[in-house]
Parts: C-alpha cells; sequence; structure tokens
C-alpha cells in the first residue's frame, strides 16, 4: 500500500467509532473510491478531506454507535463531497441508482409517459411519450403542473423546493395509481387533470416536431444519451427529418443530463468528425466519431471536416440542465457550425465519470478521466451559449411561447439572409442515413 494511503487507512481507524456501522461501512466505501480512483480537476487533498469528514461522521454517530444509519452517512459524504468542488462526483441513494438502471437497462415500469423537471411554477413537462397515458389525455410538452395529488409542485417564487418535484412524480408514478394534476397552459384557465399509468419503456427517446415560418425547421428533443443505442436514435430522427424536407434542424438539449461518451461522440459526429481525447491515472483513450457512427481515431482523422450527415442551419438549445455528455456535444457541435442558444450550462463537461456500487444500494459517480481535444487542449467545463436566451417559464404558461427556440429560429433565420454559417440545406444529403446506420 502506498504511504498516502497508510495514513487515509490509519486516520480513518482513529477517527471512526469503534466498530461498524451501516454509516461507516458507506463512508469508508465512498472515501476509498474517492481517494483511490478519482482523476478530476479537483485540487483538494483527498487524504485529508476524508479524514476531515471521518472527524465529523465520528460526532455524528457517538450516540448511534453500531447503529449509526445510511442517512447521516450520506448527509456527512454529501457535505464533502461538496469540499471537493467537483459536481460529476457525487452520491446517489438507492432510488436514483434504481433510475439510472431503469434507463440503462430500458426496464419496463410505471409511467404516465410524461418526463418533468422542478421550475419555479410547477414541473415543467419536457417530453411526453408517443401513445402513452398522458399523450392520450392531451398533456403536451412544456406544460406546466402546478399540483401533484393535492400538493404544491417546483419551486416557490423564492425559488424554494415545493413538496412534489421529479423525484417525488416518479415515486408517484411507480406506485401505479393515477395521479390528479393541476394543469397550468397558455390561453386556458388551469383545470384539473388525471394522468394514468401504464407499463411504459422507462427511458425517453429522441423525437421529431416541425416548428418555423415554414413549417420546415425539424427540432429534435434528445433526452438522454444513457441508452446504448441513443446515437442510433438520433440519427434516425435526423434521417427522418431529412427525408421530410427540413431546411434547418434545432437539437434541444436543455434536460439532457450526460449519459455514454461513445454516444456523444458518435451522435456529434453527424455535422463533423470528432475526436474526444481522455486521460486518467494510467493512462489514456481517444473516442472518435464520423458520420454518426464510432470509428478509429486515425480514420477520423483522415477525414475533411465536411464530412458531415448534416450540413445544413443548425442550432443546439442549451440550459442549465445541460451537462455532461450533452455539454461534450453541444461543444463538437459548435466547433462544426452549430448556434447554441439558452443559457450556460451545468459546467461538468471537461471530465467523466465511474459509477460504483455503495453499501445501501447507491452509486458514487466519481471523476476518473480529464477530457481534452485531439490537441491536446482540456475542453471547457461549461457551454457558453452565442445566444443568451433563458427558458422564461412565465412566458411559456402565460403566453405558450418558447422563448429559448424563438430566439434560436431568429437567429437561424437571420444568418440564412445573410449567408452565414453552414450552407448546405438538409435536403438531398446521404440517403442511408434514413435507414438509423451505427
Amino acid at each position: 500500500m502506498p504511504p498516502a494511503r497508510r495514513v487515509l487507512a490509519l486516520a480513518l481507524l482513529v477517527a471512526l467509532p469503534a466498530g461498524a456501522s451501516p454509516a461507516t461501512d458507506l463512508f469508508g466505501a465512498a472515501t476509498s473510491a474517492v481517494e483511490h480512483q478519482y482523476y478530476g480537476w479537483s485540487t483538494v487533498d483527498r487524504t485529508q478531506l476524508s479524514h476531515k469528514y471521518a472527524a465529523v461522521l465520528a460526532e455524528k454517530c457517538a450516540p448511534q454507535g453500531d447503529t449509526c444509519d445510511y442517512a447521516t452517512a450520506r448527509t456527512v459524504l454529501n457535505d464533502m463531497l461538496g469540499e471537493l468542488g467537483d459536481p460529476h462526483t457525487n452520491l446517489r441513494d438507492a432510488e436514483g441508482a434504481e433510475r439510472l438502471a431503469e434507463i440503462a437497462q430500458n426496464r419496463a415500469v410505471n409511467r404516465t409517459g410524461a418526463r418533468v423537471v422542478r421550475v419555479t411554477g410547477g414541473l415543467l413537462v419536457v417530453s411526453v411519450m408517443s401513445g402513452s397515458p398522458a399523450e392520450q389525455v392531451g398533456l403536451r410538452r412544456l406544460d406546466l403542473l402546478t399540483e401533484v395529488n393535492g400538493q404544491a409542485a417546483g419551486k416557490d417564487d423564492a425559488g424554494k423546493n415545493l413538496p412534489v418535484g421529479a423525484n417525488e412524480f416518479i415515486w408517484l408514478e411507480r406506485e401505479g395509481a393515477p395521479l390528479r394534476v393541476t394543469l397550468r397552459r397558455a390561453g386556458q384557465a388551469d383545470r384539473e387533470l388525471t394522468l394514468p399509468t401504464a407499463r411504459l419503456q422507462a427511458r425517453d427517446e429522441p423525437t421529431l416536431s416541425w416548428t418555423g415560418a415554414d413549417g420546415k425547421t425539424a427540432v429534435i428533443d434528445y433526452p438522454s444519451f444513457l441508452p446504448g443505442d441513443s446515437a442510433e436514435l438520433f440519427l434516425k430522427r435526423v434521417g427522418e427529418a431529412q427525408a421530410r424536407g427540413a431546411g434547418a434542424l434545432v437539437v434541444d438539449l436543455r434536460y439532457n443530463g450526460g449519459g455514454s461518451l461513445d454516444q456523444c461522440v458518435a451522435a456529434a459526429s453527424t455535422f463533423a468528425p470528432v475526436l474526444y481525447k481522455t486521460r486518467w491515472r494510467d493512462g489514456g483513450y481517444t473516442y472518435a466519431g464520423l458520420r454518426g457512427e464510432v470509428t478509429f481515431p486515425w480514420l477520423a482523422r483522415l477525414a475533411r471536416s465536411d464530412w458531415g450527415l448534416w450540413r445544413g442551419p443548425l442550432a443546439v438549445l442549451v440550459g442549465p440542465n445541460t451537462a455532461s455528455c450533452a455539454e461534450v456535444f453541444t461543444y463538437y457541435a459548435q466547433k462544426a457550425g452549430a448556434i447554441v442558444v439558452g443559457e450556460k450550462t451545468r459546467g461538468v463537461g471537461n471530465s467523466g465519470v465511474m459509477f460504483e456500487p455503495m453499501p445501501d444500494g447507491g452509486v458514487l459517480s466519481v471523476t476518473v478521466l480529464r477530457a481534452y481535444t485531439d490537441a491536446g487542449e482540456p475542453l471547457p467545463a461549461a457551454i457558453t451559449p452565442d445566444v443568451a436566451a433563458p427558458t422564461d417559464v412565465a412566458v411559456l404558461s402565460s403566453e405558450g411561447r418558447d422563448s429559448t427556440l424563438e430566439a434560436a429560429l431568429a437567429t437561424l433565420a437571420s444568418r440564412s439572409a445573410n449567408g452565414a454559417g453552414q450552407t448546405e440545406t438538409g435536403q438531398g444529403q446521404d440517403a442511408n442515413l434514413s435507414a438509423g446506420r451505427r
């Protein structure tokens, strides 16, 4: 064992309460993973950090002794990881781990078919699954749910979380009973709606819709890069847009929290070749994408920069919920000529994580790699939009207008009028794309 690890082990033995407990088991597993596996951008001394918070845990657990529970350890660990200063390294409880597994394995679960995020004033519906109970009762994307089962939802005007958030909404869905919601939609009085549940796939897939003055701008809502076929599903939607003569493309990543690196690299290479270098403790690896598929780095380096499957006008919508792999996708799309519109992203796009199982059934997301361009420059942590256009929920619910999408459409129209940006349209491009090749 290296000397630093001996110091950590000794510190834990001295600081933690005598005898094992659920809390000390969880704390030991998490701090060991952070100490031995972490390779992110934080410069905090992790050995000293573990020692400091082991003492905090010992004090909190003293009254309970060997019955000290997991919840106590999670509180201490969350404080410790906050001080580490890398939001990509975080602890998720058993419920959070279950959600990850459901999506990655595409399990059948009880759902209404609506995906929501917590915003001021309610839960914003960010996607509605085709054919789902939510769609059948008339729920639409970007509707606002102000109450669920009689409880206030979202955040109040001061930004404080109200009883029902996205996680609570999922818990209620999984119980399988219908949900009673209060729906707020522009131009209508608030009304009560019952959302039944059904056994549906856990993941949300990319969806295609149309907008613009001429109805020829394709909008792809891209919810996650976590499923192993998320790049293939994206290519299918792009192919469908091309087949229907799309003149411009908007990719909505405002509520995409990331996923698998190979998937976001492959998807981003729809627009231009992608080379994404990683470094970890003992080496490195280069992810490469070409024309929407994972490929060999040497082949991507030989490819011309204009070897994209979509070379028409392109915009990417982002916001504070755009994170990790979605930031990687946005960075490479921007390099290929995309206009980025919205708000600054979360800020974890320059690193990657692994999920370590924890004794409480949860997982620790621990940063294990740093991200670089092919030239060896660190990727930016966050993406700053070319056009600042926050999503105004009040305007959405009162006027039915998506301020971020409107800004993207106006910018695309302006660039088109001025002859700037990518010059080819989406029409007549590679017909093989519609098959969604991988």
